[in-house]
């Protein structure tokens, strides 16, 4: 019966609300359209998973909203670049946890929290690209967004150690034609993975909502069906200043952390094959 579960915050001024909206869009949840109307404006972001927990007795928290992620260290730091207002570091918990709470608004209080876990029960990649090769697909349409893309996947390739040899760079029109020839490439057995990058900026029709649809689509169809680890970094962004900061200036460069997502997943392929022949021996 139960269809989706909507807490609501208030900011306290367009400037706060701004920074907010910011904030959780660079954190990594995924924005909805904004509405307004006379009296106010709002806008939903989706997380990947989200979850009502009641709790009975004295235990207190410091917070209501409580996000989980994956690497707490590094949104520590992003928090910081923000200059967002810190309630406590990352402290450790008495439930096997680590946790940091801020204040990115009066009266909003956000617990970002990482579960602990041992060595024995994590496999995860390295970042140590010797050894391997890798298929790079770049649309050529808004190429002054791709270009810089694409260096900064070269950039973070050459940084963990891979060869020139061992990249090639494949130019299609436009980010429609990524997902056909990162099939073609990743069906030849020469790569050990493939990195997509493309730019998709909304225009006055509905042509985006339908191309930025099969591009993902056909991205993630080629991973399936090959084996072969695609990465996505594929921008699509409202207009020319999303682009830009996501090419390189307030939001880092998507082209490198594409690339570092593919050697990750090459390393993490590579360790599971080999745990599973250890098993079966």
């Amino acid at each position: 019966m139960i269809k989706g579960l909507t807490t609501i915050r208030y900011a306290a001024s367009a400037k706060e609300y701004e920074l907010l909206a910011s904030l959780l869009d660079r954190l990594g949840f995924e924005p909805g359209e904004e509405w307004k109307n006379p009296r106010a404006r709002g806008r939903y972001f989706l997380a990947p998973v989200g979850k009502l927990e009641l709790v009975e007795g004295k235990e207190k928290f410091p917070a209501d909203i409580w996000i989980e992620v994956n690497d707490l260290d590094s949104v520590s730091v992003l928090l910081k670049k923000q200059k967002i207002k810190f309630i406590s570091e990352v402290e450790e918990t008495g439930w096997g946890s680590r946790v940091l709470v801020i204040e990115p608004a009066r009266a909003m209080r956000l617990a970002f929290w990482q579960k602990d876990r041992t060595e024995q029960d994590v496999v995860e990649g390295d970042l140590h690209a010797s050894g391997m090769r890798f298929g790079i697909v770049v649309a050529r349409w808004n190429s002054f967004i791709t270009e810089r893309l694409l260096q900064g996947a070269l950039d973070g390739l050459r940084r963990s150690g891979c060869r020139e040899q061992d990249i090639t760079v494949v130019r299609v029109p436009g980010s429609f034609e990524i997902p056909s020839q990162a099939r073609t490439l990743a069906e030849t057995g020469n790569f050990d993975a493939i990195i997509t990058l493309g730019c998709l900026i909304r225009g006055e029709t509905t042509h985006y909502e339908h191309i930025a649809t099969e591009v993902t689509r056909g991205i993630g169809q080629s991973a399936q069906e090959t084996g072969v680890p695609h990465t996505y970094g594929v921008l699509t962004c409202e207009n020319l200043e999303q682009a830009l900061d996501r090419a390189g200036l307030k939001a880092g460069n998507k082209g490198f952390e594409a690339a570092v997502s593919a050697i990750e997943m090459v390393s993490l392929k590579r360790k599971i094959a080999s745990n599973q022949q250890g098993k079966t021996r």
